[in-house]
């Protein structure tokens, strides 16, 4: 499906996360696979896991909320991998509960809004050139909270940030749409992670990771070509 293609993807990073069987799923459907996560140990091992089963994994370690990182990691793709990306997967960001608005503190609203909103934008802007010359595709990660009736009470920070994802995501549609990129989001509930299991147990239910490598997968692909400025929820 994707043989041939160069395909971005940010938030690759520990074991046992979703980021690891989105990379997976595009490396097995032969991209070539750049993966991007703030930790070098995790995000080489991730690329080294791709290399072993055969196919083609790049690795690069970088701070997402800093923007001169960004440009420079730009510059480093640009001179490595050529200046033409088909799809960009933007998976870094967290989840963190905020407490009360009453009661929360700046600190916890900074950083949701820095892993989450910051990375997003600040990532976009530098590969945009990168897609516009491969006519690719862009899927954020937003989250059920980001949608009308949505669950935000006692997490009004990361709310904020994911409702701001998709906000970027619709204005990226609309701007880039003559260029030839299209930009998209999913929108998981739970996604059964191994650091989700173990701060909430079994007894909730989850998005499986490979249902949310399928749904990004179609949203990069042929397929889904008239597709842009839309939300697909994941429950």
């Amino acid at each position: 499906m994707f043989t041939g293609s160069t395909v971005l993807l940010t938030g690759v990073g520990a074991e046992g996360q979703v980021g690891e069987i989105v990379a997976g799923a595009f490396a097995a459907s032969g991209a070539s696979v750049i993966l991007v996560d703030r930790t070098s140990a995790h995000v080489d091992a991730r690329a080294q896991a791709i290399r072993d089963a055969g196919q083609q994994a790049y690795a690069y370690a970088c701070d997402l909320t800093d923007s001169s990182a960004v440009a420079a990691l730009a510059q480093t793709i640009r001179d490595t991998h050529g200046p033409t990306l088909n799809a960009l997967v933007h998976m870094a960001g967290g989840f963190g509960m905020s407490g009360p608005v009453a009661e929360s503190t700046d600190e916890v609203w900074r950083r949701q809004l820095g892993i989450n909103l910051t990375t997003a934008y600040v990532t976009a802007r530098a590969f945009i050139p990168f897609l516009r010359a491969g006519r690719g595709a862009l899927v954020f990660f937003a989250s059920q909270a980001a949608l009308p009736g949505g669950a935000v009470a006692k997490m009004s920070a990361y709310a904020v940030a994911k409702t701001g994802v998709v906000a970027l995501m619709r204005a990226i549609a609309a701007e880039e749409r003559q260029n030839g990129v299209r930009a998209n989001a999913v929108a998981p509930s739970s996604i059964r992670t191994a650091s989700n299991v173990q701060s909430m147990g079994e007894a909730v239910h989850y998005v499986e990771r490979q249902q949310v490598a399928d749904a990004v997968l179609f949203l990069c692909s042929a397929q889904a070509s008239a597709i842009t400025g839309t939300v697909m929820p994941l429950g």
